[in-house]
């Protein structure tokens, strides 16, 4: 989160307008640290360098000891050479004074400058940000260990004055598609808004179906100062600095996001489409029990298909199944499905089961498929429904809600097998492989498996009054 270098160490008082949010006591002395740390020193070499390496500049002084690197050094403070290694000829070290010794990393290059995971576009930078890392470990180590002990992200009774207005917002998602317009000036003061607010105010709304959901954290680079979302301390350094959820956006150290609990409340603004999107992350974002593929689709089908012979085992034509993905994709819950746009209804369920097939992790999660596998191959019929039962108990809600209303569909799929020809061991060699993937990227474990996947799903459509 951006903060500005005079932040007070004192809490502001919070305007109820998100146009005059202030945030959070941020902690600002790790800002000052970085402020302190030694700026680097490039020591050029006086003469030309015979084959030196077209990436370095005269910072490089060719093939010399570590002794000699440290007299051109002379112990000043943030000095930097670059080196060429006696030992390992064609190895390049970067010699850098700092807490009067030198010291000495073996350097690489790929495109960009690295002694470690960071990758620089200049060994300027580099240098700059090892100055700065090194600073505030060494002066701040123990201050550093300690950052997690009394989060912020625990006390957000500061956010309480904007609940109503983000929650407002946030529960609108289901009824926007009603809504042609938002004011310029409501989206700007929620785009203000941080994506910890944003977490305070959707706890607290009602509408909200809460599922647990884990961050999805990456590497980030922050341009100017950022404070960390979870600690309120300065998130210091040139480069990758800390990490950013691209679910719900929130920004925190590498070190915090292991004590951040599971409770992403991802924002519709990152969620780029439908298809092929975490399926906990998607209904979080449109705040729905069930995807809106599932509900849309499966209420198209029922309202005008269920009697079609073949239904879910006759395919629709690929290109028109595509063109209903896409409009998931671009309008969401707008997309029209209808007869008059879509007369043939296996397309309807072609998309629908495209949907299950694209998942990243399946409504049958991969945790949890070895052990549907293993409830499938029990023999004594009452034993095999009670193991079911127990591994359904371990998908996240999200999916569990998901598998619980499919089945209920499907259900009424079997009770018009008289006009479509479907009964629950069809639908079993329809649906198995298209919920159930295993882990292991096997085509022998896959065909071993597909008998168990069809008669797991056969049991889930004819006990579904029982198992749900």
């Amino acid at each position: 989160m951006a903060a500005s270098s005079n932040s007070s160490l004192s809490g502001s008082s919070v305007s109820s307008d998100a146009e005059e949010y202030q945030p959070p006591i941020w902690k600002s002395y790790l800002y000052q640290l970085q402020q302190e740390a030694p700026r680097p020193k490039r020591i050029i070499c006086a003469g030309e360098v015979e084959n030196r390496p077209k990436y370095y500049g005269r910072e490089f002084h060719g093939i010399i000891s570590r002794e000699q690197a440290d007299e051109l050094l002379g112990g000043v403070e943030g000095a930097y050479i670059l080196r060429e290694s006696q030992r390992q000829p064609g190895c390049y070290t970067l010699a850098l004074r700092f807490g009067n010794q030198t010291l000495n990393y073996r350097l690489f290059y790929d495109g960009k400058h690295f002694v470690g995971e960071k990758r620089f576009e200049s060994i300027h930078d580099l240098v700059t940000d090892g100055l700065i890392t090194l600073y505030i470990e060494t002066k701040a180590s123990e201050y550093i260990s300690k950052m997690t002990t009394n989060p912020i992200y625990e006390h957000i009774g500061y956010a309480t004055l904007l609940r109503e207005k983000v929650s407002r917002r946030l529960s609108r998602s289901k009824n926007e598609s009603r809504k042609t317009s938002v004011t310029n000036e409501e989206h700007t003061a929620v785009e203000k808004i941080s994506s910890l607010v944003r977490r305070a105010a959707l706890t607290h709304n009602d509408n909200h179906f809460n599922y647990e959901k884990t961050h999805n954290f990456k590497v980030h680079t922050f341009r100017g100062p950022h404070w960390c979302e979870y600690c309120a301390n300065f998130m210091w350094g040139l480069i990758a600095q800390g990490v950013r959820c691209s679910d719900c956006g929130l920004n925190v150290h590498k070190q915090c996001s292991k004590h951040v609990p599971n409770d992403c409340q991802p924002d519709l603004k990152r969620i780029k489409k439908v298809y092929c999107c975490d399926l906990t992350t998607l209904v979080k974002a449109h705040n729905t029990q069930r995807p809106m593929v599932v509900d849309i689709c499966i209420r198209e089908i029922e309202a005008r298909g269920l009697k079609s012979e073949g239904l879910y085992r006759v395919s629709g034509f690929t290109e028109h199944i595509e063109d209903v993905k896409m409009a998931f994709d671009r309008d969401g819950e707008k997309a029209d499905i209808s007869a008059n746009i879509y007369p043939d209804i296996n397309i309807i369920t072609g998309a629908l089961k495209l949907y299950f097939r694209d998942l990243p992790i399946p409504v049958i999660t991969y945790d949890t498929y070895p052990k549907f596998i293993e409830a499938a191959k029990i023999s004594n019929a009452d034993e095999r429904l009670e193991a079911v039962h127990d591994v359904l108990m371990l998908l996240p809600p999200a999916h569990y809600e998901t598998l619980r209303y499919l089945m209920i569909h499907l259900k009424k799929v079997t009770l018009n097998e008289k006009d479509n020809l479907m009964n629950a061991e069809n639908l079993g060699i329809v649906f198995g492989p298209t919920l159930m993937r295993s882990p292991e990227d096997s085509t022998l474990t896959t065909l071993h498996d597909m008998r168990y996947q069809k008669l797991i799903v056969q049991i889930l459509i004819e006990n579904e009054d029982v198992l749900f």
